[in-house]
């Protein structure tokens, strides 16, 4: 596929055209090229979301690979990292290959299964790391992701293990002896609701005790959607002190707080819960200098029937590939406390880089593989099922008005989404094998 964009925006304000041909970025327009009018929208690089739970294989109900890789298209995105927690579980070579075929066959964007840390997730002994490393998927991010590792010895063990070729452990911190029961965050307004708590602690103790491994190993740790400003404060301590760590916020850890638990809406449950205004505060602050590196979705769609019960039987988790970009544009781009090079960085080119996922390093360079999304940042819209192209409806910003909405992604050269619409998927699957 051929595409020509006219008048697009960089993130750094130039205007510029933009031509692409055999799924790279050319220098000139090609011949009988589509057409893209980009007046007027921001092209961004295609966006990297290292945190994904596309659910396939074992609950299907929840998420296909397809489903998930059509929601995440309409996003904007055009590689996702689908973490482990599957039936079976992303524990073994085959299982991976298994994912990243799937995702190679629907063409929508690039599926980067992560491996799984221990067995069956089941935190008593490790994982194939190395068999998975050395298959045709390359496994190269290894998370336990709804579960920590919480026995520090097999924490260690992991970090040694991975350091040998170059990749990283994602922990899921949270201690689980303090967040037994728990069921949003402890403070006040949990009391005052009688649901048990979520102590901050449980997640800045494992943290702290995570970089001091990592250091000691001289490893690459990543910690998963970190949530409180104490655990801004732990990472920020590391950094300093040389420890090889990076650290995600998801955008509803960016935007919402606990005061939305006031209605039991199990919309608004989720794992690390959402915290105190504060904390969203520090999180932005550490996004925007640079103590946290990346924003990650944790995209996680569940069945109607999880989420549409009582709070305390509900499932955890909130659908965000869809509305990522929209809720990072409202919580920090509008505050000023990031510009549109920021938003690349943080939502392409670093996630890309902790994922060691080559071809994000040199956007829109000549040669260098076509993935870009427009995005219109003038528009807005109240955010409805509509706008959902997954399975899960379990999203915490319907009725919410957002801004912004992707216009067109184009993944390795061919376009997924169109006028701002997802491209038929016989013709994706299509031009993603023959060009």
């Amino acid at each position: 596929m051929s595409i020509r964009i006219t008048g697009a925006t960089l993130p750094d304000g130039t205007r510029t055209d933009l031509f692409v041909e055999n799924g790279v970025f050319v220098d000139e327009a090609p011949s009988g090229a589509t057409t893209v009018d980009a007046d007027g929208l921001v092209a961004l690089p295609g966006l990297v979301d290292l945190h994904t739970h596309l659910r396939e294989p074992g609950f299907e109900q929840s998420e296909t690979v397809l489903t998930g890789s059509r929601a995440a298209a309409i996003g904007g995105f055009t590689a996702v990292f689908a973490m482990a927690n599957t039936m079976p579980v992303q524990d073994t070579a085959g299982v991976v290959e298994q994912v990243q075929s799937l995702g190679e066959l629907h063409g929508y964007v690039t599926v980067r299964p992560i491996g799984a840390v221990t067995a069956g997730l089941a935190g008593e002994r490790l994982s194939e790391i190395g068999a998975m490393a050395q298959s045709r998927a390359q496994v190269r991010v290894f998370s336990d992701d709804g579960h920590c590792v919480s026995d520090a010895l097999l924490m260690r063990r992991a970090l040694e293990y991975v350091k040998t070729f170059g990749g990283v452990v994602a922990q899921h911190a949270q201690e689980p002896r303090l967040t037994l029961g728990a069921q949003m965050n402890e403070g006040a307004l949990s009391s005052e609701l009688g649901l048990a708590g979520w102590p901050a602690v449980a997640e800045e103790s494992i943290i702290a005790r995570d970089v001091l491994l990592a250091q000691h190993v001289g490893a690459r740790l990543h910690v998963c959607h970190v949530s409180t400003a104490g655990s801004v404060d732990v990472i920020r301590w590391a950094k300093a002190r040389g420890v090889q760590v990076t650290a995600e916020v998801t955008p509803h850890h960016l935007l919402l707080t606990e005061e939305l638990a006031r209605g039991y809406d199990s919309r608004f449950k989720v794992n690390p819960p959402l915290r105190r205004e504060e904390d969203v505060l520090a999180l932005r602050a550490a996004l925007a200098d640079g103590t946290i590196d990346i924003v990650a979705t944790d995209h996680a769609p569940h069945p109607t029937e999880s989420k549409d019960c009582a709070w305390d039987e509900a499932a955890n988790g909130m659908v965000g590939l869809e509305s990522a970009l929209s809720v990072v544009h409202a919580a920090v781009v509008a505050s000023g406390e990031l510009d549109w090079s920021d938003v690349a960085r943080v939502l392409s080119r670093m996630p890309a880089e902790i994922g060691l996922l080559a071809g994000y390093d040199t956007p829109f360079a000549v040669g260098s593989a076509a993935n870009v999304t427009l995005y219109d940042p003038a528009a807005s819209r109240t955010f409805a099922t509509g706008d959902l192209r997954g399975k899960g409806t379990n999203s915490p910003y319907l009725g919410r008005e957002l801004p912004g909405r992707v216009i067109a992604t184009v993944h390795n050269g061919h376009a997924t989404v169109l006028d701002g619409e997802l491209v038929d998927a016989e013709r994706v699957a299509k031009e993603a094998h023959h060009g």
